[in-house]
């Protein structure tokens, strides 16, 4: 440890308060920021002191204080070792959504995403380093994707009812990457209508609309799900050759497509040469004790996307198409599909975490676990607003209704100001005009958070 170190730190000594306490605070923020990385061995208390020109006392109590806090593990006889805590690591959210953000936002819950499972992420990640000299002898351009991937996911399917070879996937940059692909691929007449649910997915909106698509909503609700009669008559009288649904823990509203339901509407596409999209990137959570999975909406017109973003972590871009072989094919080809394919390592690295069997059911079993309780404190804060909503069955969200007097983005507009960001449902319509009195809360942050995004938003 030299003078490299003090650099590292920055101007720590221009903070107000105590030199021990802006010392800890300016080793936390260059282990978050990377600049001292998470497994780096300190130096004696006497050579710190030395180092950074202050008393053996002020280095005693700031490493007192980053040990308290879970920043520090000292054993005697070994030193110290600085450490992320447990309170960032044993979360299902990303620490950055609630500790301050642009402008005067303290809380951010526009965003149902996870936070990695750090342990097994980066157990999977080393695992994949040691495995990458393969990758690194070969081109490293855009394919289908990695053949163990491939064979991985193909498994999956088959094991879940829904019979699929590795010809039959193709790897993408994550859910949105698989869709911005087909909708390019299939959505050739803009004058064709696509059909797409009420509310639905920001982002699936955000690109159908990039492609001019007309949009055909068909209402869901968390009370009774998908109307599969009115359904029925937009295909029959308005004819759109495509459509996306969301039938597992559907986002917003957490709703979760009968079995029945299903193949209704598989039958229905096949008999009308609909091109069904069918989301199922909420598919594994499952909230339920123990969690009963559907059948996939299948069918001969039915396509599949997945993605590890909802499950393991939001930062591993890897998605993917279950779709025909000889459309895997095609997409291939696709110019396009080179600019919507993941790196080599990432898909390795989601090799690594789809291919251990144990590790991964013990990460979903623990996400589960901390989402139901989430989920519950969340419906549990709800109850005192006079608001309403369906505690779903799955899914990161619950979908509030605000009555008749409330409109979601003055409400939003309001909490915006006390420093907590929501989602008004508007930015769920296809029409961006209705659903103006509903909110779509993330139930992926810890209930402390939770408690204070209540207390902020009824304020």
């Amino acid at each position: 440890m030299d003078t490299g170190f003090a650099a590292t730190l920055g101007r720590w000594r221009d903070r107000r308060g105590p030199l021990a306490g802006s010392l800890s605070a300016a080793v936390r923020e260059a282990v978050i920021d990377g600049r001292l990385p998470a497994g780096t061995r300190l130096p004696s208390e006497r050579e710190l002191a030395r180092t950074l020109d202050v008393s053996r006392g002020t280095v005693v109590a700031a490493l007192a204080l980053l040990r308290d806090d879970g920043w520090l593990h000292t054993r005697h006889g070994s030193g110290s070792v600085v450490r992320l805590p447990a309170h960032l690591t044993e979360r299902t959210t990303p620490w950055s959504l609630d500790r301050g953000g642009a402008g005067d936002i303290d809380l951010d819950l526009t965003l149902a995403v996870t936070a990695a499972p750090h342990e097994a992420y980066l157990a999977a990640l080393g695992r994949a380093v040691e495995r990458s000299a393969a990758l690194l002898v070969d081109s490293g351009v855009a394919t289908s994707g990695l053949p163990r991937l491939r064979e991985l996911l193909a498994e999956r399917y088959t094991r879940s009812g829904l019979t699929t070879r590795p010809e039959q996937i193709l790897v993408t940059s994550g859910a949105q990457a698989a869709l911005t692909l087909l909708t390019d691929h299939l959505h050739t007449d803009r004058r064709s209508p696509v059909l797409v649910e009420s509310p639905t997915y920001p982002g699936a909106l955000a690109i159908l609309r990039r492609r001019r698509a007309r949009l055909l909503p068909v209402p869901v609700t968390t009370a009774h799900g998908w109307d599969v009669a009115r359904l029925a008559r937009t295909v029959r009288d308005r004819g759109p050759l495509l459509a996306y649904l969301i039938p597992d823990f559907h986002n917003p509203t957490g709703a979760h497509m009968a079995a029945h339901t299903r193949g209704e509407i598989a039958a229905l596409a096949e008999r009308h040469a609909l091109t069904v999209v069918v989301d199922e990137t909420m598919r594994d959570l499952d909230l339920r004790t123990p969690p009963r999975p559907e059948p996939h909406l299948g069918g001969a017109t039915a396509i599949q996307i997945g993605s590890t973003s909802k499950v393991l972590w939001s930062g591993l871009r890897v998605g993917w198409i279950r779709a025909r072989a000889a459309l895997v094919a095609e997409l291939v080809r696709n110019p396009l599909q080179a600019q919507l394919s993941p790196p080599p390592l990432e898909q390795l690295i989601a090799t690594e975490l789809l291919g251990d069997t144990d590790g991964l059911a013990a990460v979903l079993a623990d996400r589960r676990a901390r989402l139901r309780t989430q989920r519950d404190r969340l419906a549990e804060l709800l109850t005192k607003t006079g608001w309403s909503c369906t505690v779903p069955d799955g899914g990161l969200s619950l979908w509030l209704h605000l009555g008749p007097d409330t409109l979601a983005t003055e409400l939003a507009a309001r909490a915006a100001r006390r420093g907590l960001a929501v989602s008004p449902g508007p930015q769920f319509a296809a029409d961006r005009a209705t659903l103006a009195h509903h909110l779509r809360l993330p139930f992926t942050a810890t209930p402390d958070v939770l408690t204070r995004a209540v207390r902020l938003l009824t304020g």
